[in-house]
């Protein structure tokens, strides 16, 4: 019987095509730093296309999961549980859909950025793509983990990109609570509707450092069992 694309992918372990979804997140989410120099510049042409891009990618790592879902095996030989897996999978999912939500909002209001904002803005996106990028280094370590048994200095290894990756997201959410301030600050001079959506749009920025940090937790909870 021919093995399908993805079948072919799994070889011995779901591991790599969990690790290929991940690097296709990342892809999708690393655009996000372009679009938003757009939204500032307000050169909406641009950054149409650039949503339209984020959107295509999203749905790419989109597609991966789906397969990756529908084939994998329900019982694993390997110290990494289906579940577990799964977990990890629906993490590195939401930040694609959060890149994507980010873009669409911003673009089907064409959001302007106050002009005071725009640099933490910048800096914000920056800070939440290196954060999910380091996500990305340390799943990518989870094949050597499950060669290893997780032990040894790959558990070491692991858990320090993990304590670098929670170092990453407390930027975030400095950089978010900045943010909200000078929001707060610019409120009476601002239309009410477009202040609503501008707290929406950070909060989903926030959302992409909260949910590349859940995929590093998940992690540590297979290093502790």
């Amino acid at each position: 019987m021919p093995r399908t694309t993805i079948s072919s992918l799994f070889g011995k372990s779901p591991v790599h095509p969990l690790q290929t979804h991940m690097a296709s997140v990342q892809e999708c989410v690393s655009e996000l730093r372009v679009f938003m120099q757009q939204v500032v510049a307000q050169d909406w042409s641009a950054a149409r296309k650039q949503q339209t891009l984020i959107a295509k990618l999203e749905g790419q790592a989109d597609k991966l999961k789906k397969d990756l879902r529908l084939h994998l095996p329900r019982s694993l030989f390997m110290p990494v549980s289906r579940r577990d897996l799964l977990e990890v999978l629906t993490m590195q999912d939401m930040i694609a859909n959060k890149s994507k939500d980010i873009a669409g909002l911003i673009v089907g209001r064409k959001m302007v950025i106050p002009e005071e904002l725009s640099e933490p803005f910048i800096d914000f996106v920056d800070r939440s793509i290196d954060a999910s990028e380091q996500a990305q280094i340390a799943i990518n370590e989870l094949d050597e983990l499950v060669e290893t048994g997780f032990r040894g200095k790959e558990v070491k290894l692991v858990e320090s990109m993990i304590k670098k990756l929670n170092k990453i997201e407390s930027d975030t959410d400095k950089i978010q609570v900045r943010i909200r301030k000078s929001v707060f600050k610019l409120e009476k001079n601002m239309d009410p509707v477009e202040i609503m959506f501008l707290y929406k749009v950070i909060d989903l920025i926030g959302d992409l450092g909260d949910y590349s940090q859940r995929v590093g937790s998940r992690l540590e909870l297979m290093l502790a069992r």
